[in-house]
């Protein structure tokens, strides 16, 4: 059996079916090496091929050929026992066909245990295995000869070296380095969108939105996707975006442009998102809504682009975006999809709309059979007991995808008499409409997993999972186990990154569920949700003692005045969420019992009275709070982990914080903080610490030991000189961002930070040099010290100075950036190669060097060198194998005798 890594052969599928093919000897590798680097791609999201037990002939089959020629990535694991399989060397021939053929397929060897010279050049097991093949093909040598050039020609690509020996933990590095590798590049080229688990019906859709769109035709094309909630827009939106996302110069997908345009904030983050994917990763800030409808149209209006403007329910929600629709290029495409039809109206007289139908019978037994019983059993015939059962229910759904897919996840793995009562319960309800179906998967939750369910509905949809389950354990909710049943049940769903959300028609269930507690006495309710019904709770004493959170957002700004007695009855109020709705007075009280506390632009100090002992959140970004006041009423506030006070001009200290659990503390964008208490620099909790644009910021704590500390940003605190000393113990830090600060050097202890992996200096104009110690970062992935005016690197480390070379090297630095740093002259730094080994990237444009030395040579993975406007530059003395991009515009005093045109072939592309 052949395993497909999720990959689909619906022809809505993009033009790879997989990520990458694995081409290996089993007898050599499959037990360990290849199986370890299998499942490291896969846990890291990219979906391989493997081939593991399809049948063996004298031709690799038609399987193998397609995998193949539909894969992004050719990976060659060249072992020792490789060059013996005459089906290993039909495959390399096969995949250096492919490289040839498609300039766009990318190409890797790895050499296990084996030196590539043996590969290239034929040598030692490799030339035995060839001569023995020769004898066997004595009538058939163009098929030999073929295996030999393919092994040179494979052999002489850059890839990866493992060298014989070797310990396990090296082995595991080693393959980590690969997969790193490896997500970096799929991230450049633009990473797939996920479908759906099962493409049941969708072929047939998307044709016709492909008819629609007429890809072929030189005119800008708009195209609407309208349909019932809960039947698939999303789902077509997707894999139409899939299938073009490789054939524009631009391309976009924004989801939830409805949620997420109920503030002003929210459509500047629409904003900035569209303008981050045409950009190509770079952020473009957007300071109100008009100067983002301008940006986006300057940015496109030249250029081929295909936008997804997904779940829109009003046309402002696309003016905000694209303006009047009138500037796109020819050959741009746009789809929207909405469950309202008017909102097509943008589109023009006779906008093209593709109306979204149900599923018919079979696609609908099909969807329901495969969530119900699982890929294998889905596709078979089920028990004639089961099969009358889910009879009953697909007629019962009507065709409604969602409705299938959540009846048919409840009722998996449930006996025949669980079903039975399952199928009376769905007929007990009146109403066939899909909030009541929805709601019987709700009914079948213990009842901790209700309550989860139903804060998560009201409060906590779209953050991060580790944000609500710190916030509902402290609630008394066992959330870690119940929040998987609810990913079980499909009524959440958590994605790579850890990010919960719930479908709209899900959470429009929940809060229904809520509103019907109580539907004309809102105080009687447990959750307050909607504005009218916050308003009306607030600003009168009707509240109770029964009601657990407050919801209040406006679209609009609001002034009101709340009852100065609003919250005294709510003793049992955990969660209060205030956004654009501002008080015209300050508050006299707020329950002891608060959990989450999120007030932006609060205009108030918080009530003297005010215990805030139980908080796990405190968000209150653009207040006028003053932290001292919060903080140093003799309160030990240890259950709070996370609070974000951004852009809060009162703040011009940050003190001694008594909260021992804290994991997430933000102040960015504080422009009067000036100092730091030296207590911060040793809280051992603290994982994330964010300071950016802290303009004023001038003292940090003397010495830093934060053994938690993963993130942490100073970026454009520009009069901050001085970084603290480092500890021992904080290896735990992963980025640390400088750019744009005052920093005038860095601490020798910056060694001790032996996680890092990024490293963010760009724009440090007063940075004048790098330590010594630096060179022990041996985890450290990118270092970024583009712009670094004063920036001077004269050498690189003596030896007697950092100790062995096992000691000391950026053995994991794949892209070095130090472009436009004036200072620098020479490149004496890089006289150690040994200290580069994995370098694939390194920028020198704008600088002043002289002269490329020879040991660039000497950098083994060296692919892209970029020298553009290096105007000082008259010399290149040499350049390594692997390299294949030299960027070398305006070099205006290189010396055309320069051994640069021995490696005219790096130039092809990009000339000078």
């Amino acid at each position: 059996m052949a395993f497909h890594g999720g990959a689909s052969s619906s022809s809505f599928a993009p033009r790879w079916d997989y990520d990458v093919f694995l081409s290996f000897r089993g007898e050599d590798t499959l037990g360990g090496f290849t199986s370890y680097l299998y499942r490291a791609l896969c846990k890291s999201g990219i979906w391989p091929f493997i081939d593991l037990e399809l049948p063996r002939g004298e031709e690799i089959s038609d399987e193998v050929i397609k995998a193949i020629e539909r894969s992004m990535v050719l990976i060659i694991v060249f072992s020792e026992n490789y060059a013996e399989s005459k089906w290993c060397l039909d495959e390399l021939a096969k995949i250096v066909e492919c490289r040839e053929n498609d300039q766009k397929v990318l190409l890797y060897p790895i050499f296990y245990n084996i030196d590539p010279s043996e590969v290239r050049n034929q040598k030692g097991n490799f030339g035995l295995a060839l001569a023995k093949h020769e004898e066997n093909f004595k009538n058939n040598m163009d098929k030999v000869q073929r295996w030999r050039e393919s092994l040179s020609k494979a052999a002489s690509t850059s890839g990866w070296h493992y060298k014989k020996g070797s310990s396990a933990k090296h082995q595991s590095e080693f393959i980590q380095q690969i997969v790193q590798y490896m997500t970096s590049s799929f991230v450049s080229r633009g990473m797939k969108s996920f479908v759906v688990q099962y493409p049941v019906g969708i072929n047939s859709r998307v044709e016709a939105i492909k008819s629609l769109l007429d890809i072929e035709l030189n005119e800008v094309r708009m195209v609407g996707i309208h349909g019932l909630a809960g039947v698939g827009k999303t789902t077509l939106a997707k894999a139409i975006y899939n299938i073009f996302a490789y054939s524009f110069d631009e391309i976009s997908f924004l989801e939830n442009v409805r949620e997420k345009s109920r503030t002003k904030d929210g459509i500047i983050e629409l904003q900035e998102s569209l303008l981050f994917n045409v950009t190509r990763g770079r952020f473009v800030k957007v300071d109100n809504v008009l100067q983002g409808t301008k940006l986006i149209e300057d940015k496109l209006c030249h250029k081929r682009v295909f936008l997804v403007l997904d779940d829109v329910d009003n046309s402002g929600q696309v003016e905000n975006l694209l303006g009047k629709c009138d500037w796109f290029a020819s050959g741009s495409r746009v789809i929207i999809s909405t469950r309202d039809r008017r909102v097509l109206t943008t589109l023009g007289d006779n906008p093209l709309i593709y109306e979204v139908k149900g599923l018919d019978q079979c696609e609908s037994h099909e969807l329901f059979s495969l969530h119900a019983f699982g890929r294998q059993k889905g596709r078979q015939k089920s028990n004639e007991e089961y099969s009358k059962l889910a009879e009953q229910i697909v007629c019962y759904a009507n065709g409604l995808p969602l409705a299938l897919v959540i009846m048919g996840s409840n009722l998996y793995g449930r006996t025949l008499r669980e079903w039975e009562c399952a199928i009376r319960r769905y007929k007990e309800i009146p109403d066939r409409e899909i909030q009541k179906i929805l709601k019987i998967s709700f009914e079948s939750l213990g009842k901790t997993e209700q309550e989860i369910f139903l804060d998560i509905a009201c409060f906590l949809n779209g953050l991060d999972m580790d944000y609500v389950v710190n916030i509902l354990e402290a609630c008394n909710l066992y959330s870690s186990s119940s929040i998987q049943r609810l990913v079980d049940n499909c009524l959440i769903t958590v994605d790579e990154r850890g990010k919960l959300s719930m479908h709209g028609l899900v959470q429009q269930m929940g809060r229904e569920i809520v509103r019907q507690e109580s539907p004309g006495v809102p105080r009687k309710r447990s959750r307050i949700c909607t504005l009218e019904d916050s308003f009306k709770v607030l600003t009168t004493t009707k509240g109770s003692n029964r009601i657990r959170g407050i919801l209040l957002i406006s679209p609009k700004p609001k002034t009101v005045t709340f009852h100065p007695k609003a919250f005294k009855i709510m003793e049992n109020l955990k969660f209060l969420i205030v956004r654009n709705v501002h008080i015209d007075e300050g508050l006299n009280y707020l329950p002891k019992g608060l959990r989450l506390l999120d007030w932006p632009d609060f205009s108030f100090s918080l009530p003297s009275t005010f215990n805030p002992q139980h908080l796990v959140a405190l968000n209150m970004p653009c207040s006028l709070i003053r932290l001292e006041k919060v903080l140093n009423q003799g309160f030990q506030l240890g259950r709070l982990k996370y609070m974000n006070f951004d852009y809060c001009k009162s703040i011009t200290k940050l003190p001694k914080l008594c909260t021992p659990s804290l994991k997430r503390l933000s102040l960015s964008g504080c422009k009067n903080l000036v100092e730091v208490h030296p207590s911060i620099g040793s809280h051992d909790k603290l994982e994330s610490w964010f300071l950016v644009d802290c303009e004023k910021l001038q003292t940090l704590p003397d010495c830093l030991m934060m053994k938690s500390l993963q993130y942490f940003s100073l970026r454009g605190c520009s009069r901050l000189e001085k970084f603290p000393d480092i500890q021992p113990g904080m290896e735990s830090l992963r980025i640390l961002s400088l750019s744009k600060s005052g920093i005038r050097e860095l601490p020798s202890s910056i060694e001790y930070l032996t996680g890092l992996e990024i490293l963010q200096l760009n724009f440090c104009e007063n940075l004048r040099d790098l330590p010594y110690s630096i060179y022990k970062l041996q985890r450290l992935y990118i270092l970024r010290a583009s712009n670094c005016s004063k920036l001077k690197i004269d050498k690189g480390p003596p030896c007697n100075s950092v100790g062995s070379l096992s000691k000391c090297g950026f053995l994991r630095l794949v892209k070095l950036d130090l472009s436009n740093c004036e200072n620098l002259i020479k490149l004496d730094f890089f006289m150690m190669p040994v200290y580069f080994p994995a370098l694939t990237y390194l920028s020198l444009y704008g600088s002043n060097i002289v002269a490329i030395p020879e040991c660039i040579s000497k950098f083994p993975r060296l692919i892209e060198l970029e020298i553009e406007n290096c105007m000082q530059l008259r010399e290149i003395q040499g350049l390594p194998q692997s390299i294949r991009r030299v960027i070398a515009r305006n070099c205006l005093s290189l010396d055309p005798q320069s051994s640069i045109w021995r490696y005219s072939r790096a130039f092809t592309k990009y000339g000078m």
